[in-house]
């Protein structure tokens, strides 16, 4: 019976092995052929489709992305500032209110959190928001036009508030008090270093947020050194697509220019750093899909 039960155990992970590594297959799949496709010929994408390797070799794509470096490398520091610092600030603001809501001895707990929630049902408009950010805050062509507007996200509040009071004991910060220790170095010594796969998985959705965000970048900013990643490459996409639906030269692009290996060069460009950040963060991203979900 028990060589029965170890083959059944040994079968159940092969077959398990099996359906993880064809799933992951798919998943890597569309990332091949968008590698492969920023590498291949515009016409020979345009007649015969997409591939996992590139049949007919070309850098045309890469080198109209990087026809101006300084450009494109400010776009990135640009992107990079704003993703760090947004990032940081983000999750600094996300878990100091998170766990304020969730103290029991905080008697107006509920009614801020209900404040918090409400204030996601409605909003004021855009006009108003442009409004108060260009002309009361003066934040036209300013980097923190790209950063303030999403610092805070009510539903990674809820999911930080679900984890802390689900996964740290308040006897711990009961008896941190006791000896002594005030609210600032409870939360600086014992809530952030036990709030770790809760900070990597919000962090890592946040960066998300911040490193593809366009949206902010057409509203708030003119000036072309303070573009991000994201708006720099929609710019030059929008003219490759205006100089190929016309008969003229528009700038720089010609009416032959790479369009759709464009489009494919582009992703790599813009999703390179971000992807190679995962693996440093999957151990807490793992742990962190579970928050909330088990009470000890």
């Amino acid at each position: 019976m028990e060589k029965k039960a170890q083959i059944e155990m040994y079968s159940f992970q092969i077959v398990g092995y099996v359906l993880i590594s064809l799933f992951a297959a798919l998943c890597l799949i569309p990332f091949l052929m968008i590698a492969a496709g920023s590498f291949t010929e515009e016409s020979h994408i345009v007649k015969n489709g997409y591939s996992l390797f590139p049949s007919a070799f070309s850098l045309e794509a890469y080198a109209l992305i990087f026809k101006n470096p300084k450009q494109i490398f400010g776009a990135y520091e640009i992107t990079l500032l704003v993703t760090a610092v947004g990032t940081l600030a983000a999750l600094l603001l996300t878990t100091m209110t998170a766990y304020v809501l969730q103290r029991k001895d905080f008697a107006m707990r509920n009614a801020f959190a209900f404040y918090f929630f409400f204030t996601t049902l409605f909003s004021g408009g855009l006009v108003p928001w442009y409004i108060l950010i260009v002309k009361y805050l003066g934040w036209k062509d300013s980097v923190l036009a790209l950063i303030v507007p999403s610092l805070l996200n009510v539903f990674y509040i809820i999911i930080m508030r679900a984890f802390i009071s689900s996964t740290i004991p308040d006897a711990i910060s009961e008896s941190a008090k006791t000896d002594g220790a005030g609210d600032f170095r409870i939360f600086a010594s014992i809530i952030l270093p036990l709030s770790k796969p809760a900070l990597a998985t919000i962090g890592l959705f946040i960066a998300l947020h911040y490193w593809n965000d366009w949206y902010l970048a057409t509203l708030f900013i003119n000036k072309e050194h303070l573009y991000p990643l994201q708006y720099f490459l929609y710019k030059i996409l929008s003219s490759i697509a205006f100089a190929n639906s016309s008969v003229a030269q528009q700038g720089s692009f010609v009416v032959d220019a790479p369009k759709e290996s464009f489009k494919l060069a582009m992703t790599v460009v813009a999703t390179g750093p971000i992807v190679l950040l995962y693996p440093f963060v999957q151990k807490y991203f793992i742990q962190g899909i579970t928050i909330g979900a088990v009470k000890g």
